[in-house]
C-alpha cells in the first residue's frame, strides 16, 4: 500500500449510508490475544471501520496489572493515548519517560522512527483509548517527540450540562500534526448536551468511552452503553445525549468525509 493510500477511508461490511447512524459496541470486535490484554476495536484492526481518513485506529485497550507492551517501533504516525482508568508507564528512544495517569492525554509523534514501551506497572487494571493518525506529509521530517497534558488543564467550554475540551484542532491543547479535530465531552450524571455536528467538509465518528445513558433524536430514543459509536454528517438531524446514573464521557472525532453519499 502506498503511503498516500493511508489517508483514504476503508470500510468493509458495514452500512454507512445515512446522515446520523448509531452502532452498538458489539458491532465491533473485542480482541483478547494474550491473557493480559483485551481490546475493543471501533476503528482499525478487525473492525469494519478499518480506516477513516487518515485515522488508522481508535480502540480501547485494557491491560492487566504488571503487564504491557515492551519495546517496539513506529514510523510516520502521531499516536494519542488517553488514560481512562489506572495509569500507564511510557518510555521512548527520545529519552522521554513518565507515567500517564487517568484523565491525561499523551501525544507521541514518531517521525521517521521511534521506539517506545507502554507498561502497566501498577497492581490495578489500566484502561486506555489509543488513537493512531497518519502524520501529514509536511511534518514527517520532524524529529520524534511527545507531550503530555491533563484533560483538566485543557481550556473548558460549556455545552448544555457538559464540559467540552478541545484535544486536537485550531483551539486544541496539543501541538497536533494531523488534519482533524478531536474533543472530549464529559456529562455529569443525569446531564445532557446536544450532539455537536461536524462542520462542512467533515464527518463525525463519536465513541462512548465511559458511562452510559441515552441518545435521542426527534424520531428515536436509544439507550447507549460503553464503546457504542455514532457517525454523523453535517446535515444530521438534531440529537441529544444524556448521561445515566454515572458521568458519561465521549470522544468526538471530526475527520475528512468517510461515509457513503
Amino acid at each position: 500500500m502506498h503511503q498516500t493510500d493511508l489517508f483514504a477511508s476503508a470500510i468493509s461490511g458495514l452500512d454507512v449510508q445515512g446522515d446520523l447512524l448509531y452502532y452498538p459496541a458489539d458491532t465491533f470486535p473485542v480482541v483478547h490475544p494474550v491473557h493480559w490484554l483485551t481490546s475493543h476495536f471501533a476503528v482499525g484492526g478487525w473492525s469494519p471501520l478499518q480506516r477513516l481518513s487518515g485515522m488508522l485506529t481508535a480502540h480501547m485497550t485494557q491491560i492487566a496489572p504488571r503487564n504491557g507492551f515492551t519495546w517496539h517501533p513506529h514510523r510516520g504516525l502521531e499516536i494519542y493515548t488517553y488514560v481512562i482508568d489506572g495509569e500507564l508507564y511510557h518510555e521512548d528512544t527520545t529519552g522521554g519517560r513518565g507515567v500517564i495517569r487517568a484523565g491525561e492525554v499523551q501525544r507521541m509523534f514518531s517521525g521517521s522512527f521511534i521506539q517506545h514501551q507502554e507498561l502497566n506497572r501498577s497492581d490495578d487494571y489500566a484502561r486506555v483509548i489509543q488513537i493512531w493518525y497518519v502524520a501529514e506529509p509536511q511534518f514527517r521530517d520532524l524529529p520524534p517527540h511527545y507531550e503530555q497534558i491533563q484533560l483538566a488543564d485543557m481550556p473548558p467550554r460549556r455545552l448544555g450540562d457538559g464540559v467540552v475540551r478541545e484535544i486536537i484542532g485550531p483551539n486544541g491543547a496539543t501541538d497536533a500534526h494531523v488534519d482533524a479535530r478531536l474533543t472530549s465531552t464529559l456529562l455529569p450524571a443525569g446531564g445532557q448536551a446536544a450532539l455537536e455536528p461536524p462542520q462542512p467538509g467533515e464527518e463525525l465518528f463519536l465513541y462512548f468511552v465511559a458511562g452510559d445513558g441515552r441518545f435521542q433524536t426527534p424520531h428515536i430514543t436509544q439507550e447507549i452503553g460503553l464503546y457504542d459509536v455514532v457517525l454523523a454528517k453535517p446535515q444530521a438531524e438534531t440529537a441529544v445525549i444524556q448521561a445515566g446514573d454515572q458521568p458519561l464521557n465521549y470522544l468526538s472525532f471530526y475527520l475528512k468525509p468517510f461515509m457513503v453519499s
